[in-house]
């Protein structure tokens, strides 16, 4: 979780400098967050497959929560240019989509944190599910594969 927010810490310092000035830097800061989500969630779900301790997973759904929340921020105009970028022109284009779909993984995101704090496994189980859904959502809508 402390990679995390200091990877926050990097995309909110890069935003303050401007997204020309930033260019590749600002990418990398996106892509390192969302592999952090991305490793966070293979935990949860493997916390979930070897039927763990859900109420460990509450920490790592608040942090994808939290992420996502700022990860729309993360695509300012210009921010399209340098580095290898993996956002479809959709991501500027179509900014409420996008809005929409960041939200829809925050909101599943924070119903697993409830569900986790809960120690309510089949709760956990059916917000994977939702999580999944909206990551797949987003990537198909916004990212290139």
């Amino acid at each position: 979780m402390t990679r995390k927010l200091a990877v926050a810490a990097l995309a909110l310092t890069l935003l303050g400098a401007g997204a020309q000035a930033a260019g590749p830097d600002l990418i990398e800061a996106r892509q390192a967050g969302q592999d952090l989500v991305n490793g966070d969630f293979a935990g949860i779900r493997a916390v979930v497959t070897l039927k763990g301790d859900v109420k460990t997973l509450q920490k790592p759904a608040e942090a994808i929560a939290r992420w996502m929340k700022l990860f729309p921020s993360m695509f300012p105009p210009g921010s399209d240019k340098g580095g290898n970028t993996k956002a479809l022109p959709a991501v500027w284009t179509d900014t409420a989509g996008f809005q929409k779909d960041a939200d829809a993984l925050v909101q599943a995101a924070t119903a697993l944190a409830t569900a986790a704090k809960a120690d309510d496994a089949a709760a956990v189980a059916a917000q994977i599910k939702a999580m999944g859904d909206a990551c797949s959502a987003c990537h198909k809508a916004f990212r290139a594969r």
